[in-house]
Formats: structure tokens, sequence, C-alpha cells
């Protein structure tokens, strides 16, 4: 970890090669209806854009430009430092850039040594940084100190409401984001509220409170947001005419972002144009090379008999979990799912176990129960696919995981309704998956 110093750290050079750290996002977020007092609950913040990326994006002025003139003119002043850390966490969040992690703890860590007691804003940076990192519980420590320097800071409570999530106490971050809400109700506070309902299965709640997340847009960073889950909302509840029409929305405000581009794609897939659907997981993968669009372009392209193309995709996750193992960094859940279903399962298990450890999250969950189904042990699978879907999350893939760990234990009638639900809410969940639900649904009647 690098010491303090007055460097201002700079970006890295355009279309150099960057170094990656194995991060995901795992569910869409939201944002909140609100009458006073109503609850809501924090989502793990995915990342927000902060410019336009990819081979679409027009020439973006560096967001970090001018706080990095500003610390230079005044470097000892430790809230230029502190905004500067949490604008290179934004920015890396977008691109996973780990050395744009490293930049933002660099400068984060420099406004903590100018001003080591009551600074809250870089304490916030500091739990923004570790969540990205998807450091949870380090994260959350961070969060802790900065709401107890400020208990009125809607950020800091938006921190803590995201580490709060990941690691399981839904309940606390739901009080969390209603803190956050109380104070100041802005786009980034709906958004979070709208999460809270959603992991809960409102999706209509979820979906008019990320509306009002999207009117409270100030940029169009927090605009493209906003479009980007209400498209990811659309396709997991089987409308992707809407995703479509939303996430060329949010394209049209921030050319090349990475998420919107994933969002296009599976609605496009959805809709049978494969081809487009290919074009935009390919410039989502440049944008920012993260294991879910990878993965995801990866499937599709075994879907379409593309294996050497799939194994291309497969090949760099393959890089990345050596990289990740290397640095002792924690699976995500989309690299446990891969390793169950292109590796090895008893790998997987261990990935998965490790990784609840670190975020008893309902993803990790699902991801854990399907490698160990993968792995043969289905009684302890069906515990971790119930876990996953204890709080009555709207997920295809979720209930297909379950199906099948269901079906393999004998339970023929909890595999079906949990099989008909999921094509019911998304019949193209998945390029592959989908299909593979049709058939075991197909059977399962047949003999029926």
């Amino acid at each position: 970890m690098p010491a303090p110093t007055d460097e201002v750290p700079e970006p890295a050079a355009r279309g150099g090669r960057r170094r990656l750290r194995s991060t995901a996002v795992t569910l869409a977020l939201g944002g909140i209806l609100f009458t006073v007092g109503a609850l809501g609950l924090a989502p793990q913040q995915t990342p927000t854009p902060t410019a336009a990326s990819g081979p679409d994006a027009p020439h973006a002025k560096d967001p970090t430009e001018a706080l990095r003139t500003r610390v230079r003119r005044l470097p000892a002043d430790p809230d230029g430092w502190s905004s500067l850390g949490m604008a290179y966490v934004q920015q890396a969040r977008s691109t996973a850039d780990a050395a744009t992690y490293e930049r933002a703890r660099t400068a984060l860590r420099k406004s903590l040594a100018l001003q080591p007691a009551g600074n809250f804003a870089a304490e916030t940076g500091m739990g923004a940084l570790e969540s990205a990192r998807h450091s949870f519980a380090e994260a959350l420590t961070w969060a802790q100190r900065a709401t107890t320097d400020n208990p009125y800071s809607a950020p800091a409570q938006g921190v803590l409401a995201d580490a709060l999530t990941q690691l399981g106490r839904y309940e606390d971050s739901y009080a969390a984001v209603q803190r956050m809400t109380d104070l100041r109700p802005d786009s980034s506070a709906l958004a979070r509220a709208s999460y809270t309902w959603e992991l809960r299965g409102d999706t209509a709640r979820a979906r008019d409170l990320m509306n009002k997340s999207l009117q409270a847009a100030g940029t169009p960073a927090d605009k493209a947001f906003a479009l980007t889950h209400l498209a990811t909302l659309a396709l997991e509840t089987g409308d992707p005419r809407s995703a479509l029409r939303l996430a060329g929305t949010g394209l049209a405000a921030l050319p090349g972002d990475a998420a919107l581009l994933e969002a296009r794609a599976r609605a496009h897939t959805a809709l049978g144009d494969t081809r487009q659907a290919v074009t935009d997981f390919t410039a989502a993968v440049a944008a920012a090379p993260l294991p879910q669009y990878l993965l995801g372009l990866g499937d599709l392209q075994r879907s379409l008999g593309h294996r050497a193309e799939a194994e291309e995709q497969y090949d760099v996750l393959r890089a990345q979990e050596t990289l990740r193992k290397a640095s002792g960094g924690v699976p995500d859940a989309d690299a446990v799912l891969f390793e169950a279903d292109h590796g090895s399962p008893r790998t997987a298990v261990a990935m998965g176990r490790a990784a609840l450890r670190q975020r008893p999250f309902i993803a990790v969950h699902d991801a854990y129960g399907w490698a160990l189904h993968r792995a043969g042990r289905d009684a302890e699978a069906v515990e971790q696919a119930d876990l996953a879907l204890a709080l009555g999350t709207v997920s295809a893939p979720f209930r297909y995981h379950r199906a099948l760990i269901n079906q393999a234990l004998g339970r023929t009638e909890a595999a079906r309704t949990d099989l008909r639900l999921a094509l019911e809410t998304d019949p193209h969940f998945h390029p592959v998956d989908a299909l593979r639900a049709r058939t075991a649904l197909s059977r399962i009647e047949t003999v029926r």
C-alpha cells in the first residue's frame, strides 16, 4: 500500500493496457417512493460512470483533471484530496482499472494524513473504495467511522448501506437508506431505495422509484445510471423491447457505457438479433472487461455454436482468476459460476465458500449453491439456493438453479414450480440455460 505523498496521481495513458481486477456487479439497482417513514434498502452500488468509454465514445474530458489541478495549487487541502480520491473511485468502477483504484487510495490516504480526525469525506471515500474492491467488512468499518464523524452526511449513509447489503445485513441496510433519503432524497438515494424493493421482489415499486431517480438525475452519468437499471428491471421481468428502448436512451446520454451496452446486448439477444448482441457485448468488454461481460459474451457465442470465440472470453476469465489468486482477492459470484460450469466444480465450491465468508449476499448464496450442485452435493446446495431466494427476489437464474438442484434431489414438483416461474418471469434469461429450462420443464410435464 503506497504511503501518502504530495505527488498528484496521474491517469493512465489512453489506450494503454489495463491491469484487471475481478470485480462485478451482481444485481440491478434501484431508487424510493417516499412517504415519510417508509423503508427502503441499500444496494451494492454499481459502477457510476464518470466518462464515456469504449469504441463508440466521443472524446471526453477527464473528470479528475480539475481536481488534480486543485491539489497541485493547494497541496495541504484535505478536502481537495478526498474529492480527487472519490473521483478516482468512480472512474475505476466504470473501467475496472486496478491502477486507478491505487490512485484513489493514494489520494484518500493523503487526505487522511492531512486531517486524521473527523475527516468524514475521506472516510466515505475509503468505504466506497473498499466496497468497489469487494472488501465489504473494511468498507463497513470506514463507513461507520464516517457516519460517526458526520451523522448528517447522505453519501456516508449510502456507503454504509452498500456495505451492509453485501454483508447480508438487510434490515440494517434498509435503515441506512432511509436515513440517506431523509437527509437528501436525490438521484443516488432514490436508486438505493429502489433496490431495497427489488431485492424484496416488489419490482413495480422498484421501477417507480428508479423512474424517480431518473427524474432527479442531474448529470448525463446519473441519467445513464438510472436508465441502465430500468433496462435491467425490464429485462428481468420479461420485457426486452422496453429494455432496448431504455438502453438506447441511456447510450444517447453516455455513449460507450459498458453497463448500458450489456443491457442492450441482452435485449437484442432476447429479441433474436444475435449479431447486434455480439457487437454490443464486444464493445462492453472493450470498455470494461468485467467478469459479467466476459461471461455474457462467451455464453452468447457458445449458444451460437462459435466455440473458438467463446473460448477467447473464457480464457480471459481464467487469466483474471489467476491474477485474483495471486493477489489474494476474493472471488465474485460470476467467477464461481464460471468455474462451476467450465472448470472444476470442486474448485468452484472452495471459491464459493471463500466468497461467502467475505460477502454473505444473495448472489453469492446462489453461486455457491450452484457450485455445490455441480459437485454432486445437492443436500447442501438446496440450502444455499433457498437462502438466495429468501428475500423474495425476482430472479429467473436463481429459480432455474434451485429447480435443477431440487430435480436432482427427486423433488419434482418443487423443480416444476421453479422452472415455470423462471420462464414466466423471463423466458430469455440466458442464451443457453433458458433453453435447458424449457427442456427440463417439458420432460417433467410429459412424465406428469
